[in-house]
């Protein structure tokens, strides 16, 4: 199918974008490096929009495309549906405006053609997981990305830097331990790794025990790499050691991509969810969302408190998942996009102070308002956001959450939701207090704002949190709904491919 014949370029694009900066990126001005890789970027943003319209314009909701022709279960396939649209938009986009932000904040690096080499591998990474239709492949691209976030960890290659890149590799890993035992039982179980075929199998395969094992190992797995509470260690190490763009990367889109939507997709869309199942996920998330912010509030280091801060705002995602709800879906897969714009923002806004201060130290910080006003308006726009304040886009994500724990009857996670959202306000005042507000320091009379590349990227993100509200209008809820019922058909996602591919 000629529609179908897009979604490689997902996997093409980045893997020959990587391949092309690290053979010719020593002998080419970076002008060209930097040109060259926004291209890269927008032509992924460009296809992952026209793929998403392709699904509403032609009536179809998925598409298959079959590597060298071969049908499934024999063949290895692409799949592109809602749910690949919703995470395929987030992630380039979130790429895009990183890059865009890097232009400028990569200059104080050295090599910066193993930068964007590897920036380009990790994308190829979370592109080729999210449309793959094969188990295997999805570890093989896991793997990929998680590689290439270890090595841009490290990029700094100071002792901080190497030692966090170690104990974010040995903690992921571990996860990918978990993930290929998941995988190998559930291959011995159904003698084959597509997704689709392995669905129908399961489903006719009843009252096994091997199915709630293999579930648990995938929750400790994929948890590991969405950070999620108790196996979460190695995000607030991870954060303050990479490069400020990275760190975007990694709480915007990589823990989201390898973590949360790895393991809906194969707990919904694979195995099916259970009660057993959900009840886990439901407390994980609860436990992960008030904890970590009261973790966050205690943090004097700003790329540490977003760090926790992440870890909570997963918390609410994988609490929205774990509802298995139609209202608990929608709102979790609305906070996963608007968390991935914010919390990429605030990161930004923590490089750009230490861009410009050389700081990431809030008790050395204050009243930087005066001479960084654009990083202090969109910090304070995601700060409000990610509290849940009307009329921001968090605050909608939020109440979408509170309310499908209330209708399913969980008044107690409801209440944690809330009180979890008033401390995650008090810790963004906290931070805003410290940063911006009050007297300059008169060690800071020299600082001047950022460069214009980094103040568009901000100011982009800004905009999203500030207007994201509006994907629940009915012109655009498509974009949340069409990803949600992917999730809510289950295991009926196996019947859809196998019509596609005939």
């Amino acid at each position: 199918m000629l529609k179908a014949n897009i979604i490689p370029l997902f996997v093409i694009i980045p893997l020959l974008s990587a391949f092309l900066i690290s053979l010719l990126g020593k002998y080419l001005k970076r002008q060209f490096i930097y040109v060259f890789s926004n291209i890269s970027c927008f032509l992924l943003l460009y296809f992952s929009f026209y793929g998403l319209n392709m699904l509403r314009s032609c009536g179809s909701n998925i598409f298959v495309y079959k590597i060298g022709g071969w049908a499934p279960p024999f063949g290895i396939c692409l799949v592109f549906d809602g749910l690949a649209g919703f995470m395929l938009v987030i992630v380039n986009l979130i790429a895009f405006i990183v890059n865009i932000y890097s232009l400028n904040y990569i200059e104080k690096y050295t090599d910066k053609p193993k930068f964007f080499t590897l920036v380009f591998l990790m994308l190829t990474g979370m592109n080729g997981l999210i449309v793959t239709g094969d188990l295997f492949n999805l570890y093989i691209f896991l793997e990929v990305a998680s590689l290439s976030s270890y090595a841009l960890v490290a990029f700094g290659t100071d002792s901080e830097d190497l030692e966090a890149s170690f104990k974010y590799a040995i903690m992921g890993s571990l996860a990918s331990i978990f993930v290929f035992l998941g995988i190998a039982i559930l291959y011995g179980f159904t003698s084959t790794l597509n997704m689709a075929d392995m669905a129908m199998i399961i489903a006719e395969k009843t009252g096994s025990r091997i199915i709630p094992f293999v579930s648990v190992l995938f929750i400790v797995g994929f948890g590991t790499k969405a950070a999620l509470m108790p196996v979460h260690a190695w995000l607030p190490d991870a954060h303050p050691a990479a490069p400020a763009s990275i760190s975007a990367m990694l709480s915007g889109v990589l823990i989201k991509t390898l973590g949360i939507y790895a393991l809906a997709r194969i707990l919904f869309n694979v195995i099916g969810i259970s009660s057993a199942i959900s009840s886990i996920l439901v407390f994980l998330g609860a436990l992960s969302l008030s904890v970590a912010v009261l973790l966050a509030f205690a943090q004097t280091d700003l790329k540490r408190l977003l760090a926790y801060s992440s870890i909570s705002q997963v918390g609410y995602i994988i609490l929205g998942i774990g509802l298995a709800t139609p209202l608990g879906i929608l709102g979790a897969l609305f906070h996963l996009f608007n968390h991935s714009a914010i919390k990429s923002l605030l990161f930004l806004n923590a490089g750009a102070i230490d861009y410009a201060a050389g700081t990431r130290d809030l008790r050395e910080m204050s009243g930087l308002k005066e001479k960084m006003p654009v990083t202090a308006n969109t910090s304070l726009a995601a700060s409000l956001s990610v509290a849940g304040i009307p009329p921001f886009a968090g605050f909608f994500s939020k109440l979408i959450i509170i309310f499908a724990c209330i209708e399913k009857g969980y008044i107690g996670y409801a209440f944690i939701a809330v009180i979890g959202s008033i401390l995650t306000l008090a810790t963004f005042m906290k931070m805003q207090k410290l940063a911006f507000f009050g007297k300059l320091n008169e060690k800071y009379n020299y600082l001047k704002e950022v460069p214009l590349a980094m103040k568009l990227s901000m100011v982009v993100l800004a905009v999203i949190c500030v207007c994201g509200g509006l994907l629940l209008l009915p012109r655009w809820n498509f974009f949340l709904s069409d990803a949600a019922n992917v999730l809510l058909e289950g295991s009926h996602y196996a019947v859809k491919v196998f019509e596609a591919v005939k």
